[in-house]
């Protein structure tokens, strides 16, 4: 479903990186990690400037020397929302037909793995496999993916709310990025 409005993300990265986006010398690549749950795609932190930072700062690849955060104007477009019930039943199917898929190839399905299942393996297969049958079956694609992740430690016992939830939205279609910003929170 189309959006009416204009999501602001947030994206940690190198300074230098922010800098050169923000400029025009340099656009975001997509990521294509194994576990990149949302399927290929620049993937935003919603709303949480917070998140962003501090998964710059807990940045593991050696890749970030100076923590940053990079703000971006996103108009959603074509918007497969799985915060919306009305979306969640094109995901079961996708998952039934990579289900299927494995077991005509003769391949073993993927699986989520980790803490939090956050190596999200399984997940990532699933989306990758919907949006090959949306363009299989010549659909409109879908420019962005927007979701809600469960992670982290309970805030308080028997708490479903955890220290690190947070809305994801991955952009498929650059071209829904309508521009770039330097956050100016300290």
């Amino acid at each position: 479903m189309a959006s009416k409005t204009i999501v602001l993300g947030f994206h940690g990265c190198d300074h230098s990186t922010a800098l050169k986006v923000v400029s025009g010398q340099e656009e975001l690549k997509t990521s294509s990690n194994p576990y990149d749950w949302l399927g290929d795609g620049i993937y935003f932190w919603e709303e949480s400037y917070s998140r962003a930072m501090k998964w710059a700062k807990d940045d593991r690849s050696g890749k970030i020397k100076t923590p940053a955060v990079l703000g971006a104007m996103i108009d959603p477009g074509n918007c497969l929302n799985l915060i919306d019930t009305e979306h969640l039943s094109i995901v079961k199917t996708a998952y039934t037909a990579y289900i299927n898929l494995c077991e005509t190839s003769g391949l073993s399905p993927l699986a989520n793995k980790g803490k939090d299942l956050r190596a999200r393996f399984l997940d990532r297969a699933v989306m990758q496999t919907l949006h090959g049958l949306r363009a299989r079956d010549q659909q409109v694609p879908f420019d962005t993916v927007r979701a809600f992740f469960v992670e982290g430690e309970p805030l308080y016992e028997t708490s479903g709310l955890r220290s690190l939830d947070h809305v994801q939205m991955c952009v498929r279609n650059p071209g829904c990025i309508v521009g770039y910003f330097l956050p100016r929170i300290p």
